[in-house]
Order: C-alpha cells, then structure tokens, then sequence
C-alpha cells in the first residue's frame, strides 16, 4: 500500500508540474481584428474568437486544478511522512514547484498536453460556465498583440479618448481610408458644373456672371458637355485688359486631362502632381462626362477637412446636386419607377 502511495505522490506531483507549466494560448490578433476575420469565413480566426471569450476560465481552471493538486499533494506527504517531514516536503513542494515548471522540457511536454486537451476545455466552460464562474478571481488580461491590418488600425484609433485631438482622429481616419475611396465619391457632378460655350464672349457681364458662381475653373464646351475642348480660368480673365473681349476659345486652356470615374483617389492625386494641374473632366466607361473633379475635392478627402480657396465659394456640390436645383429630369408628369 506504501509503494502504490509513492507511486501516486510521484504521479501527482509529475501532473502538478505539467499544469504549472501550460500556457493557454493567447489570439495572434486583436479581438477586433478577430471577430472581422472570424466574419468573413477564417477558421483560424474563429478560433482566435474562441479562445477570447474562454480564456479567462481556462485559466481559472488551471488555478483550481493546481490548487487540488497542490493539496492532494500535501495530504499524501503528511500520510506517508508524518507531520514534521511532511509539513517540511510540502513546503519545499510548494515553494519550488514553480520553478521546476518553467524548466524547458517541462515546459515542453506540459505544452503538448495542453494543446492535446484545448479543445475539450473551450468545450467544457462553454457548456457549464456558471461553474467556472463561481471559482473565477479577477480576469487576466490578455496581453494587446500587434495591429495587423488598416481596418484594426482604424478601429483602434476610433475608440481612442485621450492623447490624440478628434482633428487628428479625423485625418488619420481620411489618411487610411483614402487610397480606396474613388473619384466618383469626392466628383462635383455633372448637373452641378458649369460650362462656357467656346463661342461666348466673356464681356463684364459674362465674367460677372462666372464669378457669382463661385467657381475659378469652368469647363469650355462645343455643343454639349460631352465634348469639353479646354478649361477657362477665371483668375486668368479677372486681369485681362478690356481692349479686346476675347471668346472662351481664344481664352481659355487647350490642355484637357480626363479621368476615370472608377480610379482611386491615390491615382487622381497622382496625376495632379504629375500634370500639375488642378481639374480633371471625370468620364464613364463610355467617356461620357460625368463630372469634375479638382485637387481641392481630393486634397480634403485626404486631409478630412474643407480647402478654402478664395475663388471657390460655394457649397458642397454633391448634396446640392442630391437636391437637384436645377430640377433635372424632372418634368410634370414624371414617374420614377
């Protein structure tokens, strides 16, 4: 009976060892960053998510299985030992068993072990959780893992509340977001651009005219807004003498740069820097005109900020344009279907 007893001091003292030295896995990922993939189909991910919302108890579970342990041990040491030697192997038991766990092929195994029985354990609090809460103690947190995509980025930034001022939780939020967004998202539409036949004259009341409407650049059109043929600036024709009232076609800028609607807002600001100019005639895919699209409109879509330009007073154009003033296909006996 004594050896059977020595048998399972030696046992339980090897398996005291193997649960000290476990370590529950901690996620690679934020909890955000997790639960995003964990959406989008990752099995790996979903794990991750698992092991989030587990792994308090599982530690909880290790710390109340040592601690039966840590007694059975104890017990067994009196019994076999008597009380003074006993008392004197447990205390040594107790005060360097933590340090025997962390020895490398303790470790070793204990972790292998660990990774064998996971499963089961995640199995195990999600279904009995009310009795792992009542030996739960104060949660341990799981140490923040590295960002590792621009959205998680974003996330955390969103949910930051001090060190950082909101305008520069603005910019940094554009500043992410930028090289996905496309043109057609920032384009002053078309129904909201105003054009200048290449036949106009540009006397004081047509370059009133332009001026009242807030805009410096306009674009020149022969016949229809399909076919631009330049660009008239208007600073431009603000100096100009009055010897001579000029046409559009004689003022205006032959140079025309077109750009897709679907192009990202990283090309279109390329492309400015490149041609250094400062408006882009926006087409479809059948390079049909479908808007304007100036280096103000992505300048503020990268810096999350309106452009005061001092020729430039008017409005956002896309929520003037979603009200439709001009009232575009609209006439009175119309039906949207």
């Amino acid at each position: 009976m004594t050896l059977l007893l020595w048998i399972l001091f030696g046992i339980t003292t090897i398996v005291l060892l193997l649960v000290a030295s476990m370590r529950p896995h901690q996620p690679a990922r934020s909890k955000f960053e997790a639960e995003r993939l964990a959406d989008s189909g990752d099995g790996i991910a979903r794990q991750d998510v698992l092991r989030y919302k587990t792994y308090n108890d599982i530690v909880t579970i290790q710390r109340v299985t040592s601690a039966l342990l840590m007694v059975i041990v104890i017990i067994m040491s009196v019994v076999q030992l008597g009380w003074l030697m006993g008392v004197v192997i447990a205390v040594v038991i107790v005060l360097w068993y933590p340090v025997v766990a962390r020895l490398p092929f303790i470790v070793r195994y204990g972790q292998k072990l660990y990774d064998a029985i996971e499963p089961k354990l995640i199995q195990f609090t999600t279904r009995f959780p009310q009795l792992i809460a009542i030996f739960r103690t104060r949660p341990t947190d799981i140490e923040p893992p590295i960002i590792t995509s621009k959205e998680e980025l974003q996330h955390s930034v969103a949910l930051m509340t001090s060190g950082i001022s909101a305008d520069e939780k603005r910019r940094i939020a554009h500043g992410l977001s930028f090289g996905a967004r496309l043109v057609s998202e920032v384009m002053t539409p078309k129904s909201m651009v105003d054009t200048v036949e290449t036949k106009e004259l540009l006397g004081p009341l047509a370059l009133d005219g332009l001026h009242k409407t807030g805009h410096s650049r306009f674009p020149v059109v022969e016949g229809d807004i399909d076919h631009i043929v330049g660009i008239l600036h208007i600073q431009d024709l603000l100096v100009a003498t009055a010897k001579k009232t000029p046409t559009a076609s004689q003022a205006m800028e032959w140079k025309v740069f077109y750009i897709r609607e679907d192009q990202t807002l990283q090309h279109a600001l390329n492309a400015f820097i490149r041609t250094r100019h400062h408006l882009f005639i926006v087409v479809n895919e059948y390079r049909e005109t479908v808007g304007v699209v100036s280096l103000e409109d992505v300048m503020e879509a990268l810096l999350g900020q309106e452009i005061i330009d001092e020729f430039d007073a008017h409005d956002d154009l896309r929520k003037v344009a979603a009200r439709n003033p001009r009232k575009n296909n609209e006439p009175s006996a119309h039906t949207d279907v």
